[in-house]
């Protein structure tokens, strides 16, 4: 098996019949979503599912840069159940820190009993993104925002948590779901749409890749702030 390391923490794992991403597992022998574990030398590597990740699919749809970094503060807006935001738990490791915020109870209660009771770097909080407010006493100033919330208003929310705690030069990985802006309108319309808005507050926005055929009707996202 050939392993590479296309960014820090995330792996391509090559053999004669298959190629995978994946991340080093910090919390070896257990998996969260029904992943394959992997040994290679002395270590243990998570499948990275794209079909059930975003942020996977946009890795394999050919990101250019990925600014989560080992040690990193990343404030997570959509959190759900954990999926994604246990392969980035493996990325920041021990060092880094997560604070994921969703206002459904059912999915928070799963990132809390299949995830956080784990990984002391996962922070679980019940709040609704669209009042950033509500846990400024928790969260601190931020390297990066992953946004993953199925709303109308996905990039306003982004800009409203940035204000917030996304310092200078901080990024913002934003996964817009087409269908949930604008059912009427073309995909490309409604991320043309998002895109405006964030470079409207301050964002310079790199990469949009649309994530067939991971997901139908989504794109990610790549922008950084410098207002």
């Amino acid at each position: 098996m050939e392993i590479e390391e296309p960014f820090p923490g995330v792996f391509r794992l090559k053999t004669e019949s298959e190629e995978l991403l994946a991340t080093r597992n910090l919390t070896p022998g257990l998996s969260f979503y029904g992943e394959r574990l992997i040994e290679k030398e002395g270590a243990e590597y998570r499948a990275w599912n794209p079909f059930r990740s975003k942020l996977a699919a946009a890795i394999l749809r050919g990101l250019e840069r990925l600014p989560l970094l080992p040690g990193g503060k990343v404030l997570y807006l959509g959190v759900a159940s954990g999926t994604t935001c246990s392969h980035i738990s493996d990325i920041v490791g021990w060092g880094g820190h997560i604070w994921g915020v969703d206002f459904s109870p059912r999915p928070m209660r799963d990132l809390i009993d299949n995830l956080a009771r784990h990984r002391g770097n996962v922070s679980p909080i019940l709040e609704d993104a669209r009042n950033p407010g509500s846990y400024s006493a928790i969260v601190p100033t931020v390297d990066v925002i992953y946004s993953d919330v199925a709303q109308p208003d996905q990039a306003s929310i982004v800009v409203k948590n940035a204000e917030r705690y996304l310092g200078h030069g901080g990024w913002a990985l934003v996964a817009i779901k087409s269908r949930s802006v604008d059912s009427a309108r073309s995909p490309r319309e409604v991320y043309g749409e998002q895109v405006d808005i964030l470079r409207k507050t301050g964002f310079e926005v790199g990469n949009l890749l649309e994530l067939e055929p991971y997901e139908k009707d989504h794109a990610m996202v790549v922008a950084r702030l410098w207002a």
